[in-house]
């Protein structure tokens, strides 16, 4: 469990539009409030990456998405229940626009992970619901596996690091269409 100190200063850089920095299951990882546009453009032009891209939302747990899950079928449901907690990504169809735009990019679903994580696990419970989560590092460049890296890493100032360690998986998570059950990106 995050340390209240860590808790406490998450959930405040976040409530400010801050962008943090944690560990997830392979690399570290970038986050931010996705109802907060301004945080997204933040994270966004620290990453160099362009909009129409889209994000990932990391959630502790499916009532951390719950309104994602309206009008899901029952094979559907237990293709999420199989595989969360774990390293899938699931886009998915957000049948009542509850997120933003700016947080899809350019398509009509989102990119979902409920993580095993401990860390990021305990970050959405202490911040109340999903936030983005895309890796720690410039677009185009190789993914920052290691805190020793993210510190070192000249370019990318956030306004709260949660100390920590990934899972050490080698691969970054697995991305499946929920609707046509397509693997867009192994993991």
């Amino acid at each position: 469990m995050l340390p209240l100190r860590h808790r406490l200063g998450v959930v405040h850089a976040l409530a400010k539009g801050g962008v943090i920095a944690y560990p997830t299951e392979a690399v570290w990882g970038l986050g931010c409030d996705p109802f907060n546009r301004g945080a997204v453009e933040k994270l966004l032009a620290l990453k160099h990456r362009p909009a129409h891209k889209g994000l990932i939302l990391v959630a502790a747990d499916l009532q951390q998405i719950a309104p994602l899950l309206v009008g899901l079928n029952a094979s559907q449901r237990q293709q999420l229940q199989d595989t969360w907690p774990g390293p899938v990504t699931w886009l998915m169809p957000d049948p009542n626009h509850w997120i933003p735009q700016w947080v899809k990019g350019s398509f009509a679903t989102i990119a979902v992970r409920v993580s095993a994580h401990p860390v990021v696990r305990d970050l959405c419970r202490a911040w109340g619901g999903p936030i983005i989560s895309t890796s720690a590092n410039r677009s185009g460049e190789p993914a920052l596996r290691s805190e020793w890296a993210l510190r070192r890493h000249p370019l990318l100032q956030v306004d709260y690091l949660i100390p920590g360690a990934t899972q050490n998986r080698k691969k970054p998570s697995e991305i499946r269409d929920l609707q046509t059950g397509r693997v867009i990106r192994a993991g």
